[in-house]
């Protein structure tokens, strides 16, 4: 069985608090650039593309499809194996590196560009992570 205390807690900064607090709550949160629109993944403090420091976080809808992935077969002491990691196309334009659960960790499973959507799994009482499972899937 995994043992969840070997996945290392993430220890949010000024510029990532809103996205740990919105993981905590169930909401995924990015952020938008308000000078050129630009959506972007991870969290920062202006934007990648114009590099204009009026950004604003928003709730993303959650929903993209499975972009790329590889099932890890090697043991971790933190997950059970097989297990995937994959990277996602969020609806919102952004691409983040997950894991894909709550489906068989196999290449028939796991198909390129299947709907996918945001769950979130505590690790402690104050961080929760994002992963991502197939769309309609139950918990």
């Amino acid at each position: 069985m995994a043992d969840r205390s070997k996945i290392p807690v993430p220890v949010p900064t000024p510029e990532t608090e809103h996205f740990w607090a919105g993981a905590k709550s169930g909401r995924l949160k990015l952020q938008r650039c308000s000078d050129c629109g630009e959506v972007y993944f991870p969290p920062r403090p202006f934007c990648p593309s114009c590099i204009s420091r009026h950004v604003e976080v928003f709730d993303a809808s959650g929903k993209g499809t499975l972009y790329s992935y590889v099932i890890n077969h090697r043991p971790h002491p933190a997950h059970d194996g097989p297990y995937s990691i994959a990277v996602v196309a969020l609806e919102e334009g952004p691409r983040m590196m997950t894991n894909i659960v709550n489906v068989e960790q196999t290449p028939e499973a796991l198909v390129l560009d299947m709907p996918v959507e945001v769950v979130f799994e505590p690790l402690t009482d104050e961080i929760s992570l994002p992963y991502f499972q197939p769309a309609g899937a139950s918990q």
